[in-house]
């Protein structure tokens, strides 16, 4: 499903962590597995580099921040820059980071770090921001020499600093000895010194001597080197830049031991991973105390991802539940005494009622690795499944009262007086899952077998799943859920199925407002195309907006219908990272907020019964003024001036978008703002509204 907290335009709250890729571009398989396939880059980056990065980062940041990959073509091409409160370069060779960046893409970067930005460089990604590199001077095959453009170190690069190094391989790996400068780090608890992971970076040379220029050495090596590192022999250094800052690094304090193979070398190999297991509670500490240092918000303590929990269908009747597992059941395969569903993504295991007791229930998945802590394959590990011919009891589920959801549904839909009756009736909830769209989208076999509007609900997320290529743990607070719609064909002229994303939102907005007497005065909004932004209870009289949810839309063409999962993530009750409907209710409606309190399981049947509501008008009347005029009631851009980067920076004024394909209307200004009589027609996959920049530009 979609989260709220990913990819964001923020006013004020610079919440992305965008880590370089290169040029991967990551399916939602990969993405869901944590990075864990084998694929290779032309662009510098290791895939090894860029999962330890994401990994690590994960763990001391994502409690505030939204840690996801970036490609080259973004950085040369998105809007990044508002919403990015780090980039990270990671490890790699900087001479395909020069292939794609050199130029325009570095001085991009330049620009957002001289005016307030962070950038993370580690190992590559640290000589990568040096004024000059010098790498294995005089090996033929291995020697890269050069000025670089970032110039954050306003000096030289050396390396290796220790032999050994080979391209793609551990040869020269080592567990580096480092000495931290604890002066330096205030913040946190701080190691004196500690064994980093090394392969290949290099050393600072003449660090302590750059003290004049911002330079501040942060941590230095302990062994003998393999260069002339000048004055000292600075492994981690803290630049100064314009009003921004960097930290670059020769080792690698963002490899964990518990994701690296001890049975990969030898047993030298053996010994540098006991060695890098024995340091690892200083070289956490030493990055919290960098990443604080450099100016972000780090978990005080380290993030652990939760283990998977059982999954548990139910439906407001007990015919529900028991169809969907009549239906599957040609496709069961039998291990031993376990009935199992082996789907294209996942494999879960069937518990039919009558087969399971609450002490299995209870008990964590017995698949997760014998390393919890490090890199999972969570697509590997069985999923239990259980079917319920009964509502769930609250001991079964603590965080979701479906006694308390299924009654709410049941008066929202007699309210609705027809227009509301099967979305949400039967729904699938695990306390911990990978992802509801991936469980449901993914998964062909039990998505044939859903019935119209089956939801799925969580109350953790680990593998979150957005636009393009973000994937996040989402926090306990969220409303997330994945609803199917199967939309008919031959709807497909009267009601086409893009304005799906338009009715979702909508339905998001109108459900939240109609959520109780007095929550219609919250200030919540659609942002195109399919965003859902709040005015900022911290700052309402400029006027800010602060996106609250997110909403993802996969579909599969089947049988003559389209099959569509709508995944939507909004902060409910989690004030962290952005703002939460608690939040905005407490500041916007107070006396609404006290006598009816935001619960997950009565806002998802608000909403549920919303979006069905609307989906039924829908097929009946299409897109039509009556849909429109309640769109736009709720709009963030009507009459909004842009500007459209791919048409030579043409000035625009919104007109709405189109009731036959709900394509952006865009209004061509010329001299004095006077219309020329020109109209863009901009669609939503191929385009991004920077709505804080006024700016509408092509996606990659």
């Amino acid at each position: 499903m979609a989260t709220p907290t990913s990819n964001a335009n923020f006013a004020g709250k610079k919440l992305n962590i965008l880590v370089y890729s290169g040029s991967l571009t990551y399916s939602a398989t990969q993405l869901s597995r944590f990075l864990t396939t084998d694929f290779s880059t032309g662009n510098g980056t290791t895939v090894d580099s860029v999962r330890h990065c994401l990994y690590t980062l994960r763990r001391l940041l994502a409690h505030r921040y939204a840690v996801i990959p970036v490609t080259g073509d973004m950085l040369l091409k998105e809007p990044w820059m508002t919403t990015c409160a780090m980039l990270v370069m990671p490890g790699g060779a900087d001479m395909g980071y020069c292939r794609t960046l050199n130029g325009a893409g570095n001085r991009r970067i330049a620009q957002y770090v001289h005016n307030g930005g962070k950038y993370l460089g580690l190992c590559a990604g640290g000589y990568y921001g040096c004024k000059r590199c010098e790498f294995e001077v005089g090996d033929k095959t291995m020697e890269v020499v050069g000025d670089r453009e970032l110039g954050f170190y306003p000096g030289i690069c050396r390396g290796g600093a220790f032999p050994g190094f080979v391209y793609h391989s551990e040869a020269g790996a080592r567990a580096a000895g480092l000495e931290v400068a604890k002066e330096a780090l205030s913040i946190g608890t701080v190691p004196t010194s500690f064994r980093s992971y090394y392969n290949g970076g290099g050393v600072f040379v003449d660090a302590p001597l750059l003290a004049d220029k911002g330079v501040e050495v942060l941590a230095s090596y302990t062994d003998a080197l393999n260069v002339d590192a000048g004055e000292g022999a600075a492994a981690v250094v803290y630049c100064e830049v314009g009003s921004g800052a960097a930290i670059l690094t020769g080792p690698h304090p963002e490899f964990a031991a518990a994701n690296l193979d001890a049975k990969a070398g030898g047993p030298e190999y053996a010994d540098m991973v006991a060695a890098l297991a024995a340091d690892d509670k200083e070289r956490t500490d030493f990055l919290k105390a960098c990443l604080s240092k450099i100016g972000l918000e780090v978990a005080q303590d380290t993030t652990t991802v939760p283990s998977l929990s059982s999954l548990h269908m139910s439906g407001i009747d007990a015919d529900g539940p028991m169809d969907i597992l009549s239906g599957l059941g040609a496709s069961f395969t039998q291990d031993g005494q376990t009935e199992c569903l082996k789907d294209d993504h996942d494999t879960f295991r069937i518990e039919r009622p009558g087969t399971w007791n609450l002490g299995d229930i209870e008990e964590s998945l017995h698949e997760v690795p014998s390393e919890p802590e490090g890199i999972i394959d969570y697509q590997s590990i069985t999923k239990r499944l259980v079917f319920h011919d009964d509502i769930p009891s609250a001991k079964l589920t603590p965080y979701f009262n479906h006694n308390s959801f299924y009654s709410h549904l049941r008066q929202y839909q007699t309210e609705s007086k027809g227009d509301a009756s099967t979305f949400g009736s039967n729904i699938l909830y695990g306390e911990v899952v990978t992802s509801t769209n991936t469980m449901l989208e993914k998964n062909i076999k039990l998505l044939r077998q859903l019935p119209q509007g089956f939801t799925a609900t969580a109350t953790v997320q680990i593998a979150g799943r957005g636009r393009g290529s973000n994937v996040w743990v989402s926090p306990m607070g969220s409303l997330m859920f994945s609803t199917v719609l199967r939309h008919p064909m031959d709807k497909m002229q009267s009601a086409p199925i893009v304005f799906l994303q338009y009715i979702a939102a909508m339905a998001v907005v109108r459900g939240i407002k109609n959520y109780a007497k007095g929550y219609e005065q919250i200030p919540v909004k659609m942002k195109w195309p399919n965003d859902i932004y709040a005015l900022d209870p911290d700052d309402p009289e400029q006027k800010r907006y602060t996106k609250i949810c997110g909403i993802l839309i996969n579909s599969h063409f089947m049988s003559n219908e389209y099959i569509s999962v709508v995944g939507i993530g909004l902060n409910a009750t989690n004030a962290s990272p952005t703002t939460a409907l608690t939040t905005l209710a407490a500041r916007y409606a107070p006396g609404a907020a006290t006598a009816s309190p935001i619960t997950l399981e009565r806002l998802l049947a608000r909403i549920l019964t919303t979006f069905e509501s609307l989906y039924t008008r829908f097929l009946r009347t299409g897109f039509d003024r009556g849909f429109e005029e309640m769109y736009y009631a709720d709009w963030l851009h009507m009459h909004q001036v842009v500007t459209l980067e791919e048409e030579g920076g043409a000035r625009a004024r919104i007109q709405g978008i189109t009731r036959d394909f709900g394509l952006l209307l865009a209004e061509e200004l010329g001299w004095n703002d006077r219309p020329t009589g020109r109209v863009w027609q901009l669609q939503s996959d191929s385009n991004s509204f920077d709505f804080f920049r006024g700016l509408v530009k092509r996606k990659v």
